[in-house]
């Protein structure tokens, strides 16, 4: 479990279209946020804390999706994750440095009811999707290697295999680079627990400031056929985050076909679902 000691967080509605298309969009109505384009909130996955209840269950995995017993319409959100380190001063966030990203199953459940973002992400151990193959991340400024990589999904069914999001740049994530990371850290240190959101400064505070992050940083757009299938017991999920300078996206698929990948210039996440 090599990120027990991490608070987990993603972001919410970074990606053009992602939330409509999840039956989202209506949840972040009255979210105000500072341009159409910026993403709406960040919610807590994974808090390492006794004190915060459900999201104290660690929800990790690399191979395997749990689903829960009382919904039946769980998706592949793929995503890029970075594990930051978290600089602190006086109990607020003063800077978050990225050193790895990983290919990442934001797995969620389309539930109406939910209260806050979180009670989709984390129904138990099994539940989250995150790649063993981390690549070290020079920078996240303009320029740097995560600029080149690309974000496919997959869904295999007996022999059928279906692309499930439109493979995608990293670039493409309307806020990304330095912009991101600020946007963040100011979420980290003033989002308020009101409509879907919550405090992520209280959660900072219950796990005693811990030194690093997991954040996802959104999911991309689905294809049609993700748009409308969900998972099922004996499916297997795949995320692939790929240098596009390498691969094309024919070569990737090809490899998604046979679950065989190369070593170098990609992070791949394949999860069975139980």
């Amino acid at each position: 479990m090599p990120f027990k000691h991490v608070i987990g967080l993603g972001v919410a509605g970074n990606f053009a279209g992602h939330l409509e298309q999840a039956g989202e969009a209506a949840d972040f109505v009255a979210v105000k946020t500072e341009e159409a384009i910026a993403p709406k909130a960040i919610f807590p996955f994974y808090v390492p804390s006794q004190e915060a209840g459900f999201l104290s269950t660690y929800p990790l995995c690399n191979n395997t999706i749990v689903p829960p017993n009382d919904a039946d319409n769980l998706q592949i959100e793929p995503e890029v994750a970075l594990l930051c380190d978290i600089q602190y001063d006086k109990g607020k966030v003063t800077a978050l440095t990225p050193v790895k990203f990983a290919a990442y199953n934001d797995c969620s459940i389309r539930k109406p009811s939910a209260r806050k973002i979180s009670e989709k992400k984390n129904w138990g151990q099994q539940t989250k999707g995150i790649s063993g193959g981390m690549i070290a991340l020079d920078h996240l400024e303009p320029g740097g290697v995560l600029d080149r990589f690309r974000i496919a999904s997959f869904h295999k069914r007996g022999d059928q295999m279906t692309r499930y999001g439109e493979d995608s740049p990293v670039i493409g994530y309307s806020y990304f680079h330095k912009k991101l990371l600020s946007w963040i850290i100011d979420r980290m240190n003033h989002q308020k627990d009101e409509g879907p959101a919550e405090d992520i400064s209280a959660y900072l505070a219950d796990a005693g400031y811990p030194n690093q992050a997991l954040i996802s940083i959104g999911a991309t757009r689905y294809t049609e056929y993700g748009e409308t299938h969900f998972l099922q017991s004996g499916d297997t999920s795949i995320v692939v985050v790929y240098d596009g300078e390498q691969y094309s996206q024919e070569t990737i698929t090809e490899m998604a076909q046979d679950e065989l990948f190369s070593d170098k210039g990609m992070s791949v996440l394949i999860q069975n679902v139980a």
